[in-house]
């Protein structure tokens, strides 16, 4: 969303829905799958920092390069689809899990 764009003078207040994808007007589905991503990234995020590795040592242990760490360690999760979060989830000592609810 560009700085022209006028949705960024708009001061209205809404009640959240539960999902930020959602409230920022994604199709429901695909803000689920956005919301996991996030969640996953920052539950990784935290993991990485509380082993105290550094991002070489980080990027060895997941199999990815340095530069991939510290995209995702600033968040960047629209380079990130959730296969491969949930392989570095995995390969971090995580243990992803999937719930499904009606």
């Amino acid at each position: 969303m560009k700085k022209t764009d006028p949705r960024w003078n708009d001061t209205r207040c809404i009640k959240s829905s539960g999902n930020v994808f959602v409230d920022l007007g994604f199709d429901p589905a695909e803000a689920e799958v956005m919301k996991l991503r996030a969640e996953v990234m920052i539950r990784m995020q935290k993991h990485l920092k509380a082993q105290g590795w550094t991002q070489a040592e980080a990027a060895r242990r997941l199999g990815v390069t340095q530069p991939r760490v510290s995209r995702l360690l600033r968040g960047k999760w629209e380079d990130f689809s959730l296969d491969m979060l949930l392989t570095l989830a995995s390969r971090a000592g995580l243990h992803p899990t999937l719930k499904l609810a009606a």
